[in-house]
């Protein structure tokens, strides 16, 4: 399956609860093994969507930290928006709580790794960045509709 069927195709099947619950199981780890066997060159769940590997500092432990997710990258300023959905599970994500407690980190992308700086959206920053990254992947709607949290919104930049 490949172009607008297929997005759509993994659109659909990324906003079901099953999906939710067997996700965040398996898709960061295949992601992190894929990374690692190729040097950085390949994120598996990049063929569909970009995506990054955020290494951050662990907000208790102060231990690093690998995780591999869905970025939306920003025309222009060379920055990148991460969503915390945690695939529309009830919680915040474990790497939302350490870019809060520690907002200086780095991201692979494509290869390269970039030491960064996040930043929590909020206010009409945080709906503008809503809206842009509704239209780059419906599905996070779903996500949002199905929990009672707002869903945190991080834009990193380059430090």
């Amino acid at each position: 399956m490949t172009g607008a069927v297929g997005v759509r195709f993994v659109q659909k099947v990324s906003s079901t609860r099953g999906f939710a619950k067997v996700a965040p199981h398996v898709v960061p780890a295949l992601d992190r093994a894929v990374h690692r066997l190729t040097r950085g060159r390949v994120l598996l769940s990049a063929r569909m969507l970009p995506g990054v590997i955020l290494t951050s500092t662990g907000a208790r432990s102060g231990q690093s930290r690998r995780t591999p997710l869905a970025c939306m990258p920003e025309d222009g300023d060379g920055g990148w928006l991460l969503v915390g959905s945690n695939f529309g599970r009830t919680g915040h994500p474990a790497w939302t709580h350490n870019l809060l407690a520690h907002p200086d980190a780095s991201i692979s992308w494509k290869g390269a790794e970039i030491p960064v700086t996040a930043r929590r959206l909020t206010g009409e920053e945080r709906a503008a960045a809503w809206r842009a990254l509704l239209a780059f992947w419906p599905p996070y709607a779903t996500y949002q509709a199905r929990v009672e949290r707002e869903i945190r919104v991080f834009r990193l930049t380059r430090r």
